[in-house]
């Protein structure tokens, strides 16, 4: 094993050796030296809006600074908060141009000064407070992990997010235990995936699930009831367990509130953690901002202590780049990785994606047609069709307008695993 591990580790290195010195004229991926700057693919986000926001440009490569390590990024994970963040529908925005992305998978290429316990080669999975969705990213070592061997890079990159949001609210938030039973919304996508996996960890857990009907058929085996996004749940729910539920993961927010809360037995959790509802169009709506709002059944405290119920929120990006609880984190990803590594999880991917294709891959999102995560693959090849729809060479990101219809009829051919 330790000869495999030194062989693995001389791989990595020659890889890593290899890219950095890729000939600009290879294409697809590798650094590239203009002068004495090295410079990388990235995915830039111009200004808040539509899909023509993106484009894939050339960047100054970051180097580590103290604490921090740099990581040729093999695979990003696409999480609908980053189509928040692309229509700047989220709370204090940051400024553009920027880099999307939060979270991603690599090899250590370089280590900052005062890093310890990683070695160049190590292949990981890590945060990034935004910056993700580029060949080479930097980010202090406490949002780091190394992955297991058998977990293959596309698999690291949509670990992180969705597995700790899944345990952290089943486990931390609403002290998930044998004979409960659970209700998630959008049972189908990354995180109602890990949800109905870690659900199954703990004998007689019952989960009711709520998914797009064209779903139905490839994810009925992973929950015990499953309903029409569209349907009335709440009856639905009632018919089969007439006093409710014991936990409600809400990632809809507006009217889905009132419903939930509705649903919980006595002593049960709400749990919110996403508003996808307030996104119906392409760009940000106040119409459809204001409408969600207007839905969210105000809640009385009063009413909470008569009924001995609990609404709780959870937001893991606030809780590791604001409320600093990396450590706490730290523990959640070890527990996670034990679980990964006994076959009791594995993170779902539904598709790559190159840097290039990645208006197409948010689409799909925007659609919810994805069943699992959406990987952004740093060294697929794209379709000459999405190349020239998304790439744009410029230093600052501008892009260049787009005609309203261009690509409307285009197919697009993802890698479906």
């Amino acid at each position: 094993m330790a000869k495999e591990g030194v062989e693995k580790a001389e791989e990595t290195e020659q890889m890593i050796e290899k890219e950095a010195g890729k000939d600009p004229a290879e294409g697809g991926g590798g650094s590239h030296r203009l002068g004495d700057a090295q410079e990388m693919r990235a995915v830039v986000l111009a200004g808040f809006g539509g899909l023509n926001k993106l484009r894939v440009t050339r960047k100054a490569m970051p180097e580590p600074q103290d604490g921090e390590l740099k990581i040729r990024v093999k695979a990003c994970g696409l999480n609908f908060i980053d189509l928040m963040v692309r229509q700047g529908n989220i709370d204090n925005p940051p400024k553009t141009p920027l880099v999307p992305g939060f979270e991603c998978s690599g090899i250590v290429e370089a280590l900052g000064d005062s890093v310890k316990g990683y070695e160049i080669g190590d292949r990981v999975m890590a945060f990034v407070n935004y910056n993700a969705w580029a060949e080479v990213v930097c980010t202090p070592v406490e949002f780091v992990y190394k992955i297991p061997d058998d977990m293959s890079f596309s698999e690291a990159a949509a670990f992180p997010t969705n597995f700790v949001t899944a345990y952290m609210m089943l486990f931390e938030v609403a002290n998930l235990r044998e004979g409960m039973s659970v209700l998630v919304h959008s049972a189908g996508g990354g995180v109602g995936q890990a949800v109905a996996q870690l659900c199954s960890t703990v004998p007689n857990v019952t989960v009711f699930g709520t998914a797009s009907t064209f779903k139905h058929e490839a994810i009925k085996d992973s929950v015990t009831h499953l309903f029409d996004r569209n349907a009335d749940y709440v009856q639905e729910v009632k018919r089969i367990s007439a006093e409710g539920v014991d936990i409600v993961l809400d990632c809809l927010c507006g009217d889905n509130t009132g419903k939930g809360l509705s649903l919980l037995k006595p002593l049960g959790t709400y749990i919110l953690y996403g508003s996808s509802n307030m996104v119906t169009g392409e760009t940000k709506s106040f119409f459809s901002f204001a409408k969600s709002w207007w839905q969210v059944e105000k809640v009385n405290p009063i009413k909470l202590y008569e009924e001995n119920k609990v609404i709780a929120g959870f937001s893991l990006l606030n809780l590791l780049f604001k409320q600093g609880r990396a450590g706490h984190i730290r523990g959640v990803v070890d527990k996670l990785i034990g679980l990964y590594n006994q076959k009791k999880i594995k993170p779902v991917v539904d598709s790559l994606w190159a840097l290039e294709e990645v208006k197409e891959a948010m689409q799909r999102i925007h659609d919810r047609g994805n069943i699992g995560k959406l990987i952004l693959d740093v060294e697929k090849t794209p379709t000459p069709l999405m190349a020239n729809d998304s790439t744009e060479t410029s230093e600052a990101g501008e892009e260049e307008e787009d005609h309203e219809g261009d690509g409307e009829n285009k197919e697009r051919m993802p890698f479906i695993q």
